[in-house]
C-alpha cells in the first residue's frame, strides 16, 4: 500500500476552511445555548394581570429541525454555481464550450490536451492515463443519488436522537467526553471500512486528541461535583445513557464516513448538493417522523415531550426568539458547509477532530461573553479552568502530531515532548515516495508540453478536421 495513502495536503486553503469551520461552529453552539436560555409567550394573557404568559424556550426538536431547514440553502448555492459556473471545491466545468457541433476541439498551448470531444474513446483513454481527466462533478448526476443523500440525514437525526435521549441520564461534562470519543470510531472506519490506511503517528495523533476530550470532561465533571442527589446519579441510568451516547457517537461517526465516501465514489456528489439534499430529506423526517412522535410522547411542554404548535405561537410573539433563531439558521448552514468541505479536503477524521475543538471554543468564548459582554449568558473563570486550558493544548499537540508530515505539524522523532517515540521511518517512507511523485509529474508536464507544441504548428484552436482538411487542398492547388 502506498505511504501516502491518507496524507492529505494541508496548506493555507485547508487551514483557513478549518479556522472558518470552528468559527462558525462555535457560533451555532453559542446561539443554541442562548436559544435554551431565552424566554418568549405563545400569545396567551395571564387573566390576573394582563399580562403575556411568559415560559422558557426549551426546544431541541425545534433546533434539530432548524439545523436541517438551514442546510436546504445548500441547494440553493448548487444550483448557483452550475448555472454560473462559479469556481467551488468539488465542481469541476471542463475545458470551454463553443465549438460547433460535430467538431473536435485540437489542443493547443491555450486548451491543452485535454478533449472536449465526447465520441473520441482513445482521446478519453490517453486523458485518464495522464490523470488530467479528474472533472467527476461534470458528470451527470443519476437519479438515485439524490435518494442516497438521504442516508447521512438518517444518520444525523438518530445520533441527534440517542445523544439527546443519553443526555437525560448523563451530566454535560460526561456528554462531552463520551461525544468527543466517536473520533476513535471515524478513524476505525475510514481504515477497515473505507480501507484508507491511518500510519502510526495518525494513531498517536488520535490517542491524544481522545485525551483531551477526556481532560475537558473531567474539567466540568469537577466544577459540577458536590451537587444533590438525583436520578442521574442512580447506577442503572448512568449506564443506559453511557450506552445511548456511545450509540450516538458511532451512529455520527457513520455520517461522516459516509459523507466522505459518497463525495470520492466514480459518480460523486458535489458538497453543496451533499448538503441541500441533506437538509431535504432531515427537513422531511422531521416533518413527519421526528415531530409526531415528539408530539405524541408525554413530556412536560403542554402535556408533550416538544409541542411544535406551541413552537410556532412562541416563535409568531417572541421578537427576540425571532432574531435568535435567525443568527441560529445561518451559523449552523455555515458549519454544516464548511465542516463538509473540510472532509472534502481532508478526511472525516479531520471532521471528527474538528468537533473536538468546539467544547475548548465555546468556553473560551462564554469566558469572553461573561466578562466582557453579559454576565448572565456567559461562564466565569473557575479554579478548575486551568485544567481545561491544558485540555485545549492536549488538543493542539495531538492535533499537529496527525497532520505530519506537513509544515506546521510535530514530527514526532523521540524527543522528549514525544516521550521516546519515534517514527522517523514512517515519515522518510513519506517524502521519498513525494519526491518520487514530484519528478514524475515534472516528466509528465515536459511530454504533455511537447505534444501541445508539435500540435499547435500546424493546427488552430476549435476549427473542424474537416475545415482543415479543405485547407490543406486548397494550399495544394494554389
Amino acid at each position: 500500500m502506498s505511504n501516502l495513502a491518507n496524507i492529505a495536503k494541508c496548506g493555507l486553503s485547508e487551514v483557513i476552511l478549518f479556522l472558518l469551520a470552528i468559527l462558525f461552529g462555535t457560533g451555532c453552539s453559542i446561539c443554541s445555548k442562548t436559544m435554551m436560555g431565552l424566554h418568549g409567550t405563545n400569545g396567551t394573557i395571564d387573566e390576573a394581570t394582563g399580562e403575556p404568559v411568559m415560559e422558557a424556550f426549551q426546544k431541541p426538536l425545534f433546533q434539530t429541525f432548524g439545523m436541517f431547514v438551514g442546510m436546504l440553502f445548500g441547494l440553493v448555492m448548487h444550483w448557483i454555481v452550475l448555472v454560473f459556473h462559479i469556481p467551488f471545491p468539488g465542481y469541476y466545468f471542463g475545458p470551454d464550450e463553443g465549438a460547433e457541433s460535430g467538431d473536435v476541439e485540437i489542443p493547443t498551448e491555450k486548451t491543452s490536451l485535454v478533449s472536449s470531444s465526447k465520441n473520441d474513446k482513445s482521446d478519453k483513454n490517453e486523458e485518464d492515463a495522464l490523470g488530467e481527466n479528474d472533472g467527476s462533478s461534470n458528470k451527470q448526476i443519476p437519479t438515485w443519488m439524490y435518494f442516497f443523500l438521504a442516508i447521512p440525514a438518517i444518520f444525523d437525526l438518530a445520533a441527534t436522537a440517542l445523544c439527546m435521549m443519553g443526555l437525560q441520564y448523563l451530566d454535560v461534562s460526561i456528554y462531552q467526553m463520551l461525544r468527543g470519543s466517536g473520533i476513535i470510531f471515524v478513524a476505525l472506519m475510514k481504515q477497515h471500512v473505507l480501507k484508507e490506511h491511518l500510519h502510526k503517528f495518525h494513531w498517536l495523533g488520535v490517542f491524544w486528541n481522545v485525551v483531551s476530550v477526556v481532560i475537558v470532561g473531567a474539567t466540568a465533571l469537577l466544577a459540577s461535583s458536590g451537587g444533590g442527589e438525583d436520578a442521574k446519579n442512580d447506577t442503572a441510568n448512568v449506564f443506559l445513557g453511557v450506552c445511548l451516547m456511545m450509540a450516538g457517537a458511532f451512529v455520527q461517526a457513520l455520517q461522516f464516513v459516509f459523507e466522505e465516501h459518497v463525495m470520492k465514489m466514480d459518480v460523486p456528489a458535489p458538497p453543496l448538493l451533499l448538503i441541500g439534499m441533506e437538509g431535504f430529506w432531515g427537513t422531511v423526517l422531521g416533518i413527519f417522523v421526528m415531530y409526531p412522535i415528539g408530539y405524541y410522547m408525554p413530556g412536560d411542554d403542554h402535556g408533550s415531550y416538544e409541542d411544535p404548535f406551541n413552537t410556532w405561537d412562541m416563535l409568531m410573539n417572541s421578537r427576540n426568539l425571532q432574531v435568535a433563531f435567525i443568527l441560529y439558521f445561518f451559523t449552523i448552514f455555515f458549519y454544516n458547509l464548511f465542516a463538509v468541505l473540510v472532509t472534502f479536503m481532508l478526511s472525516s477524521v479531520w471532521h471528527a477532530i474538528l468537533d473536538n475543538f468546539r467544547p475548548i471554543t465555546v468556553w473560551v468564548t462564554d469566558l469572553m461573553i461573561f466578562y466582557y459582554i453579559n454576565p448572565l449568558f456567559g461562564e466565569m473563570w473557575t479554579p478548575y479552568s486551568y485544567i481545561q486550558i491544558a485540555g485545549m493544548g492536549v488538543l493542539l499537540y495531538g492535533t499537529a502530531i496527525y497532520n505530519g508530515p506537513n509544515d506546521g505539524s510535530l514530527l514526532v522523532k523521540g524527543q522528549w515532548w514525544a516521550f521516546g517515540i519515534d517514527m522517523s521511518e514512517e515519515y522518510d517512507a513519506i517524502r521519498r515516495e513525494q519526491e518520487e511523485l514530484e519528478i514524475d509529474a515534472k516528466w509528465e508536464s515536459k511530454r504533455n508540453e511537447f505534444k501541445v507544441r508539435t500540435y499547435s504548428s500546424f493546427t488552430s484552436p476549435k476549427i473542424s478536421i474537416h475545415t482543415q482538411a479543405l485547407r490543406g487542398v486548397g494550399a495544394q492547388h494554389n
